[in-house]
């Protein structure tokens, strides 16, 4: 007896279609961003009737642009750091730990994914002001990092619930001590995890802006505040230019480390 496969075969076509259709439909407005930073117009506009490289140009020679970067990048560094620094183990404590009131933990922690952004950014601006943070990378910096621990949590706890046990516990049997097996046998095993979770905390710091606007102020502009601005205030194409860069730097972020796993795997 014989079953006919076509309408297996012609679902997964129009599986395959809709697939692309979704992709298509959220991918193609990104990309529009990309031809219209190359135009020679004053004003944002798509199709450009003529190329030019001005507003990359304006880009790296206006000084507002390069602080707004720097500071950026100086938060984003910042806010990896702490953030993988106590993400890391907290995800082994909450995986491990057997205490009272872990899942409340677990939920606080995970409660910026969950919680308005805008809400969050308004509770700690009311905090950090009190507390004269207002301004300053470093308030940047913790507020990020509010935003980017549980990333950083998702991503090493993911690890660790396909990690072996036993193999720590077969190095401790053997005369290691708890700081030797995580550093030899723990960390390398996890590293995937952790380079992961560092990276979407990179990005998240150096994309965020709901809470750039309320805590930058005038001296700790971010870059994405100062888009936000420029949106605002003006209608100069150097915007375009800038998310063009932004993409490719979150394609990059996303790409390399897949390209090394892979590499690594042959």
């Amino acid at each position: 007896m014989t079953y006919d496969r076509s309408p297996w075969r012609w679902g997964k076509v129009a599986l395959y279609v809709w697939s692309a259709a979704v992709v298509v439909f959220l991918i193609v407005p990104i990309l529009i961003i990309i031809p219209m930073s190359f135009g020679s117009a004053l004003s944002l506009e798509f199709p450009p009737r003529s190329l030019s490289l001005q507003w990359y140009v304006k880009y790296f020679t206006t000084p507002a642009w390069l602080r707004a970067t720097a500071t950026s990048f100086e938060v984003a560094v910042g806010t990896t750091f702490l953030a993988t620094s106590l993400g890391t183990p907290a995800a082994f404590g909450l995986l491990r730990g057997r205490f009272r009131g872990r899942d409340l933990l677990l939920a606080l922690i995970l409660s910026p994914l969950i919680i308005p952004g805008i809400v969050v950014a308004v509770a700690i601006y009311l905090v950090f002001a009190r507390v004269h943070l207002v301004g300053s990378p470093l308030g940047l910096v913790l507020a990020h990092t509010v935003l980017a621990l549980p990333l950083v949590v998702i991503n090493v706890t993911a690890t660790l619930k396909g990690f072996d046990a036993s193999v720590e516990r077969a190095a401790m049997s053997l005369g290691a001590g708890p700081i030797r097996t995580f550093r030899h046998i723990t960390f390398p095993l996890i590293r995937p995890g952790i380079i992961a979770g560092a990276l979407f905390a990179f990005m998240a710091s150096f994309d965020e802006v709901i809470v750039a606007i309320f805590l930058s102020g005038r001296t700790a502009t971010t870059l994405p505040k100062r888009m936000w601005d420029s949106v605002l205030l003006e209608t100069d194409p150097t915007i375009a230019a800038i998310s063009t860069m932004l993409i490719i730097l979150a394609m990059a972020v996303l790409v390399l480390p897949t390209l090394r796993r892979g590499r690594g795997a042959v």
